[in-house]
């Protein structure tokens, strides 16, 4: 079956319930009407009502079944601010809080954060920084979980592939790339990806030197030591990670050099360059940032998507769940 087609029939099952914090937006509402009418997820529409309703009428999309919530006269707005001021912990002032709550990022965070929805997707019109802030000073990082990163999927016909983090983490420390690790394996899981992770380098097995080899290397030796029964494998340069000629004269013996599914890339620079090139010039769809570490799901869409993209994250996010 198909990957989203999985996801699909698996969230039909037990409809979760979604929260968009653009919902006048015509690609929102397109996306929105289709889950709506193959009763794959509930659907949470912020904005002004009268606003929303029109924007879907001139797109022709139906909406029926949607919960449309304006911040502006929602009649819990009091006990949701009060909410966040405690979870803020004197960082923020009820007046500032309260100016927070009129903005869809911050509100539609603490709808999920109350319980009121399972998962939130934004950033069709807000910033990479403005869908993740409230969710690091709301929702927070699970237990054990330090710090919050990001996943690509990417798939070429049957063939997915999984990449972090090339979104959040601008030089990751060696604790940080640890996590990375984990969290990204894991992600590649609910996809179907039977990770075999590559901790990526310019160096091989100590061929080359220098302060971001000894990150990767010693991350690699910290998630092999705690996590054995994960195929783990670093430092490793990108052909020795993905040809198994490569991979297996300069790490004899590696279950991942070779054969490598899913990719730690050493800082930012790299792993948004390197997503890149495999969307653009190898011809993989791209699907994410995925945010992984929080306590729920939130997700971020680029400014510059379509209404496929924002259907397909829709299921992404409430399929982590």
């Amino acid at each position: 079956m198909e990957l989203f087609e999985r996801f699909e029939t698996q969230l039909k099952a037990d409809p979760k319930t979604i929260v968009f914090t653009e919902g006048p937006d015509a690609r929102i509402l397109s996306a929105a009407s289709r889950l709506l009418a193959g009763g794959v997820l509930k659907v949470i529409l912020l904005g002004n009502a009268d606003a929303v309703n029109k924007a879907a009428a001139e797109g022709g999309f139906d909406i029926t079944g949607a919960e449309i919530i304006d911040p502006a006269s929602y009649e819990g707005l009091d006990e949701m601010v009060a909410k966040m001021v405690e979870l803020r912990k004197g960082k923020m002032t009820e007046e500032q809080c309260r100016a927070a709550m009129a903005k869809g990022n911050y509100f539609g965070t603490m709808l999920v954060k109350m319980g009121k929805a399972d998962c939130l997707l934004g950033g069709a019109t807000y910033s990479t920084a403005d869908t993740v802030r409230p969710a690091l000073q709301l929702i927070k990082c699970k237990p054990g979980v330090k710090s919050v990163s990001s996943c690509f999927i990417l798939v070429r016909g049957e063939e997915k592939l999984a990449m972090g983090d090339c979104a959040i983490n601008i030089d990751p420390a060696e604790d940080d790339i640890v996590e990375i690790t984990l969290q990204t394996a894991q992600t590649a899981s609910v996809f179907g990806i039977d990770p075999r992770v590559a901790l990526l380098s310019y160096s091989t097995k100590g061929s080359g030197k220098g302060d971001s080899v000894d990150k990767m290397r010693n991350a690699t030796a910290r998630v092999q030591a705690e996590h054995p029964e994960l195929k783990v494998d670093g430092e490793l340069q990108f052909d020795a990670a993905v040809a198994p000629e490569v991979g297996q004269l300069k790490a004899p013996g590696s279950t991942v050099a070779g054969y490598a599914n899913t990719f730690i890339f050493p800082d930012i620079n790299a792993g948004n360059i390197g997503y890149k090139i495999a969307q653009r010039l190898g011809g993989f769809e791209a699907y994410g940032p995925i945010l992984q570490g929080l306590n729920a799901p939130i997700n971020d869409l680029s400014r510059g998507c379509n209404a496929e993209e924002v259907y397909k994250m829709a299921l992404i996010t409430a399929a982590l769940i």
